[in-house]
């Protein structure tokens, strides 16, 4: 007779091969995104009478929930090309590791399962992105059937629009996650006041600073993820009020990651959440010459959005039978002992 712990392991292992296949595709959506990003910047006319070499006084960043401007002068194209390299390290580095690249991972996942799997920051990145995007579409559709909408801040020039949305992950994931998040987990769980353990500590916080009781963290993430919604309405350019819940299941989503997994896939998902999906929203809007094109009207978008909302409902299913599976495993041995 098959036991219940059993039956959850051999519905895992089902549902490991269609989740790797979505995650192999994502994945190649992402890769192709990079080039198609700087098709958008530098040979698109998205910008109209604008293009990359469009000067720009002064750079406006959001760090720790104080707005300000750099006063620099840079082109549009340089600022933009170096956040795209940044981006690109930050891909490779995930890519491989750091315990198992991307590819034996899925390998792994397809013939092993998820038992005794080991880590990979980019199939993290896809597999919360994907449970991030899940979340904002239910939020969005209950708040619209209340007749709340979601809108966007009124952009002036799509080409510049698209240079705010691909250098924002980094800015904001360094404001709010490291300077909010990472430094004040550090002064509550570091036991030495050492400089190379306080950057490793920002670099990745559960592994450097050996969280195992999330709960205090949790706290923090669920306290800062507030702040990162309602700053979506109240500073800058501002969204209007409907964005502040899926702002905040968004930030909170991406503190966890950030605590648990590191800057990297957390500064990822924020960059899947804005370049990946804009890079190519504007090239179809380009090669279609409708600037008017937005996701719900094209056809690309619905697609790769019905595929992580897919993606992520798998995500969760699998998340929810391991917890079970664990705690099975627990209860057994407290029954033993």
């Amino acid at each position: 007779m098959i036991s219940s712990l059993e039956k959850i392991d051999k519905i895992i292992k089902v549902l490991s091969i269609p989740y790797s296949g979505f995650l192999s595709v994502i994945f190649g959506i992402m890769i192709l995104s990079f080039p198609i990003g700087l098709y958008v910047m530098y040979n698109s006319d998205i910008g109209k009478e604008i293009n990359y070499q469009y000067p720009i006084n002064g750079l406006d960043l959001f760090l720790g929930g104080i707005g300000f401007k750099l006063p620099i002068t840079f082109e549009l194209g340089d600022a933009f090309i170096i956040t795209w390299a940044i981006f690109l390290i930050l891909f490779s580095i995930s890519y491989m590791g750091p315990e198992d690249s991307l590819l034996k991972t899925l390998s792994n996942l397809m013939s092993k399962g998820w038992r005794n799997l080991r880590g990979n920051a980019l199939v993290n990145t896809i597999t919360w992105f994907s449970i991030l995007i899940l979340f904002s579409v239910i939020i969005e559709t209950i708040q619209q059937s209340f007749g709340v909408k979601i809108e966007s801040p009124h952009a002036d020039n799509n080409l510049i629009r698209f240079f705010q949305l691909g250098i924002s992950p980094l800015t904001e994931e360094t404001g709010f996650r490291v300077l909010l998040i990472g430094i004040p987990l550090f002064l509550m769980y570091s036991h030495t006041s050492s400089w190379k353990l306080f950057f490793k500590s920002l670099w990745r916080p559960s592994k450097h600073l050996h969280i195992e009781n999330y709960q205090r963290s949790m706290i923090l993430i669920i306290t800062i993820g507030l702040f990162f919604g309602v700053s979506h309405i109240i500073s800058g350019t501002p969204w209007s009020p409907g964005k502040i819940t899926q702002a905040t299941i968004s930030g909170i989503i991406i503190g966890w990651v950030y605590v648990r997994y590191g800057f990297a896939p957390a500064v990822l998902i924020h960059w899947a959440t804005n370049y990946f999906v804009f890079s190519y929203l504007y090239f179809i809007s380009n090669l279609s010459q409708n600037p008017t094109i937005n996701e719900s009207t094209n056809p690309f978008s619905n697609t790769l959005e019905a595929i992580i909302v897919c993606t992520g409902i798998i995500a969760i299913i699998i998340k929810i039978l391991i917890y079970m599976e664990s705690r099975r495993d627990i209860n057994k041995t407290s029954v033993i002992k």
